[in-house]
C-alpha cells in the first residue's frame, strides 16, 4: 500500500498533533523520539483514511461507473462475509469425518474471497470509450457458457447456467443495436455476486443450526459449497478478457 500525505488529511495531522504535545508536555519524552512517534501516526493514519476512500474509476459512463461501483461493495462485502464463514467452518468442523465436507466450504469460500480482485481487473479494462463490449465479445461468453450447459447434468448448474445465456442474450441484443452493454454485463455480474451472498448466508445458517454429524445435513451444506463455487465460475466467465 502506498503512503499517503498528511496534508491532505487534517484529521491525520491532528492526531500528530496532539500526540506531539501530550508527548512532550505530559509524558515529558524526549523531543525526537516524540516527533518520530507523531510522524509516524500521522502518515499511518492519513494512509488509512486515504485506503477508506472509493477512488473514481473515471470511465466514460457515469451509469456504468455507479454500477460498477456498487458491485465492487458488493463483491467486498461478500469476500468478508466469506472469510468470517470459512473461519467459523474451522471452529466447528473439527471431527476427521468432517475432513472432505470442509475441505468443500473453505474452497468456495476461498473463490469467493477472490471477487474484490476480479471486478479491480475488470473495471480497468472497462475504463475508456475503445472499451465498448462487441458482440464478438459477448458471443465468445455466450459459446463458453452454452458449452458448459452442454457437458453439465447437475440440475443447479444448468439452471444458473440458463440464466446466464439469457443475460448473455441479452447484452448481445444491446450490442446489436448500438448500445453500450457494458452497464448491462455489470448488471449481470451483480445479480450473480447477490445470488453468491444468497447462498453464502444459507451456508451460515446451515453450518449454525444444524448438526452435521448427520450426513443428510453435512450433504446439505456440501451442495450449498458446491452451488456457491458455481456462481463463481460464472462470475470468472463473465469478467474474463476475450
Amino acid at each position: 500500500m502506498k503512503l499517503a500525505n498528511p496534508l491532505n488529511y487534517p484529521l491525520a495531522v491532528l492526531a500528530g498533533g496532539i500526540l506531539l504535545v501530550a508527548g512532550v508536555r505530559i509524558v515529558r519524552l524526549p523531543a525526537p523520539v516524540v516527533v518520530s512517534l507523531a510522524t509516524a501516526v500521522a502518515i499511518g493514519g492519513a494512509t488509512f483514511l486515504k485506503s477508506q476512500e472509493v477512488e473514481p474509476l473515471n470511465l466514460d459512463n457515469p451509469a456504468l461507473e455507479r454500477e460498477l461501483l456498487a458491485v465492487k461493495q458488493q463483491a467486498q462485502d461478500l469476500a468478508e462475509k466469506a472469510a468470517d464463514l470459512r473461519a467459523e467452518a474451522s471452529r466447528l468442523l473439527t471431527n476427521s469425518n468432517q475432513v472432505d465436507l470442509l475441505a468443500a466450504v473453505q474452497f468456495a469460500c476461498d473463490r469467493a474471497r477472490e471477487l474484490p480482485t476480479k471486478i479491480d481487473e475488470l473495471a480497468r479494462r472497462l475504463h475508456g470509450a475503445n472499451s465498448l463490449l462487441s458482440v464478438a465479445n459477448l458471443q465468445q461468453q455466450l459459446h463458453a457458457a452454452e458449452a458448459r450447459f452442454q457437458k453439465t447434468s447437475d440440475g443447479v448448474a444448468r439452471e444458473q447456467l440458463r440464466q446466464l445465456t439469457q443475460s448473455l442474450e441479452r447484452n448481445i441484443q444491446l450490442a446489436q443495436q448500438g448500445q453500450d452493454a457494458r452497464q448491462a454485463q455489470v448488471l449481470s455480474l451483480s445479480r450473480l455476486i447477490y445470488d453468491s451472498a444468497g447462498v453464502l448466508q444459507s451456508m451460515q445458517n446451515q453450518l449454525r443450526t444444524s448438526d452435521l454429524a448427520d450426513a443428510e445435513a453435512a450433504g446439505a451444506l456440501h451442495t450449498l459449497s458446491h452451488e456457491l463455487k458455481l456462481f463463481q465460475e460464472n462470475v470468472d466467465l463473465l469478467v474474463a478478457k476475450t
